[in-house]
């Protein structure tokens, strides 16, 4: 189980240092006046640190480990 853990980790780490940002668009009703319904749509970003990418890359190699010492 851990293992599958690690290696997911890993590659997520691997996909956060690929991809700069992670972008989606989010949609917002500003105005709603019976029948009229006027909707606002923004496209937001979020930045993928490469810190962030590196820890999980890290903490997934340490798990794969240490499934791999424990069952020998």
């Amino acid at each position: 189980m851990m293992k599958k853990i690690g290696i997911g980790l890993v590659i997520l780490g691997i996909v956060g240092f690929l991809l700069s940002s992670v972008s989606f668009s989010t949609q917002e009703t500003v105005v709603d006046a019976g029948p009229v319904e006027v909707e606002k749509e923004e496209e937001q970003s979020i930045p993928v640190p490469s810190y962030a990418a590196g820890a999980l890359v890290v903490v997934g190699g340490v798990l794969i480990v240490v499934d791999w010492q424990r069952n020998g």
